[in-house]
């Protein structure tokens, strides 16, 4: 990525995805209005991705008590993620949709795509309501993500966007001490 993604818009894309058991398709505009997790992974039927997905699906029903729709994305198309779903207990506990991104547009778009291996590196993404990323964290394909620093990252983000001059510091948690920024606090943190 030459320049952040962080506070521009998502841009348009289409898909299909696999999702509650059927075929469904998706959009940039499924979106709009409420708060989105995207979560890029390389490939199904692989090592690493489906202990995150796993562990993404276990925190699941919090984000949506959040207001949070998750959306898994790889660059297998649908039908793949309906046969790893079918095949694989972990992958089974997912609820939310999963992308397929056969053609790599979506990938592109956040940046993440590898273009020699035709995969997507391990992005995650934190979108607000009115499309603009406030959270993107890339790793390594070796390197695993956890869903509990996500959500914890998910409710520092709203409590930004619902608190005006008022910041998160880090490790913060719901309840805990937050930050105005200020000339009186120059120095003295």
């Amino acid at each position: 990525m030459s320049q952040s993604l962080i506070n521009t818009k998502i841009l348009p894309f289409n898909a299909t995805a696999y999702h509650n058991g059927e075929f469904v398709p998706v959009s940039d505009k499924d979106l709009a209005g409420k708060w989105a997790v995207v979560m890029f992974y390389p490939a199904d039927f692989t090592f690493v991705c489906p202990t995150e997905l796993g562990d993404l699906a276990d925190y699941y029903d919090r984000l949506q008590a959040l207001g949070v729709e998750v959306y898994s994305v790889s660059t297998d198309t649908h039908f793949t993620h309906k046969a790893w779903h079918d095949a694989s207990e972990t992958i089974k506990k997912i609820k939310f949709p999963m992308i397929g991104d056969p053609t790599g547009r979506i990938s592109r778009n956040f940046g993440v795509m590898i273009e020699e291996e035709g995969l997507a590196l391990r992005g995650t993404f934190v979108i607000n309501p009115e499309g603009e990323i406030k959270v993107a964290e890339v790793h390594d394909l070796g390197i695993g993500r956890s869903a509990a620093e996500l959500f914890r990252k998910v409710q520092a983000a709203q409590y930004v966007a619902s608190h005006d001059g008022e910041v998160c510091p880090a490790k913060w948690q719901p309840g805990e001490e937050t930050l105005s920024p200020s000339l009186d606090l120059v120095g003295k943190i």
